[in-house]
């Protein structure tokens, strides 16, 4: 089952037509979000990024969509599924009209519920993509639909033997992976790309900067990071809400250790 703008349906029920916004230009955003033991994790987080990069856009925000209500459909959908963990994706698009110019800034909604299946690789073996650039700014911080540029990057992972790919920018800066946050631990010091370079504003990115006094020993940078920093990295790691941390083994011919991102790993999970 999925959930339509309030209404549970079957999953094959044809919802859209060929004038939805979201097919026909990107106009549409989603959150990505893990529930367990049936508590939706980092609630709050996902509620105020949506709402923020709805503001963003310029979508027009129903007075309903308060937090209790976005929960309370996210949880709708996951028990009609019969499901106690789920990944949830809660998807927006502005309403059918309009060309390039929407006819208005209303919105629908659609709420997926699957079984969750978090797998963290023991060996994770990661490359750049060169071919295509995430451009460096605030517009690609915000999780559209639009995601071309992370489609060929995870082809391209996939055709040449490798678990993901590191996108860059216009500026030739490390951005993200394909599907999460990156951090790069040098010494005692853990950075992370600023939101400046054009990262997606990620939760468990957010949670990891927020904690810094945490994780003792350590201090957390948002910076500018560079193809060569990754060579001169003790360890890398991926963040996204699904899988929290997976820590990468090797970034061409360099092996990394994961002894940090394993205790942040531990760490994360107190930040619920």
């Amino acid at each position: 089952m999925i959930n339509f703008n309030g209404t549970l349906v079957a999953k094959e029920t044809a919802i859209f037509g060929v004038e939805n916004r979201g097919f026909k230009y990107g106009d549409g955003l989603f959150e990505t979000i893990k529930v367990e033991e049936g508590k939706v994790r980092f609630m709050e987080d996902h509620y105020f990024r949506l709402m923020a990069s709805m503001r963003m856009i310029r979508m027009e925000i129903p007075m309903t969509f308060t937090l209790d209500f976005v929960e309370a459909e996210i949880m709708k959908t996951v028990e009609a599924n019969g499901l106690n963990n789920a990944r949830v994706r809660f998807s927006v698009y502005r309403s059918s009209g309009g060309l390039y110019t929407p006819d208005n800034n209303t919105i629908e909604y659609v709420v997926e519920a699957s079984h969750l299946i978090v797998q963290i690789a023991s060996k994770y073996e990661v490359d750049i993509f060169k071919d295509f650039y995430v451009y460096s700014g605030l517009l690609s911080t915000v999780k559209s639909t639009n995601k071309l540029t992370n489609v060929l990057a995870a082809t391209y992972a996939a055709e040449n033997g490798l678990d993901n790919c590191i996108l860059m920018n216009e500026q030739k800066k490390v951005v993200e992976f394909t599907n999460g946050n990156l951090f790069l631990v040098k010494g005692n010091e853990i950075f992370t790309p600023s939101l400046t370079e054009g990262c997606v504003k990620g939760i468990v990115r957010k949670k990891i900067v927020e904690a810094s006094g945490l994780i003792e020993g350590y201090s957390i940078k948002e910076a500018s990071i560079s193809p060569f920093d990754l060579q001169k990295a003790d360890e890398l790691f991926m963040t996204n809400a699904i899988i929290g941390i997976q820590p990468i083994t090797k970034y061409r011919k360099k092996l990394f250790s994961t002894s940090v991102s394993e205790k942040i790993k531990e760490k994360l999970a107190i930040l619920v």
